[in-house]
């Protein structure tokens, strides 16, 4: 399945946010629009809380069996999710979060396969590390890990 529309323009810029080290403020971006547990996103909070995990296992060194394809794909995702300005408006009543919506569902789909080896890996982690991979990294700028 081809990625959504307008997506291409997220990958292109996913790349250099990996490279310049801002990978810590988009996660807290994310946090931010996310917002609590069983707020507005509660049906997506377990998705959006997978690809955050997975970012940030990655950030931490924690976890690198992820190909570049997809870890670019989630980050891309994440920056669609938290731009306001996107294919349809977020601030539109009802219909403003379709679209982000649609292509975090479209990653998790096509992505599935990496996920569900994350997922598995994540799982397998004492409790102490699985918690600590829910606290997101501090959002500065530093060195980021190579890519």
């Amino acid at each position: 399945m081809s990625a959504p529309w307008n997506f291409v323009r997220y990958l292109a810029l996913a790349r250099p946010l990996l490279r310049g080290g801002r990978l810590p403020a988009l996660l807290l971006a994310v946090s931010r629009k996310a917002g609590p547990p069983g707020g507005r996103f509660k049906g997506v909070m377990a998705d959006l809380k997978l690809l955050q995990g997975l970012c940030t296992a990655w950030w931490r060194g924690e976890y690198r069996a992820v190909s570049r394809q997809a870890l670019l794909a989630v980050v891309a995702a994440l920056l669609y999710f938290v731009t306001p300005l996107d294919a349809i408006p977020d601030w539109l009543p009802g219909i403003g979060m379709l679209d982000d919506l649609a292509v975090l569902a479209w990653v998790m789909r096509t992505w599935q396969g990496e996920l569900a080896a994350f997922r598995a890996w994540r799982d397998a982690q004492p409790v102490q590390a699985q918690t600590a991979l829910e606290r997101l990294p501090v959002a500065e700028r530093v060195d980021p890990p190579a890519f």
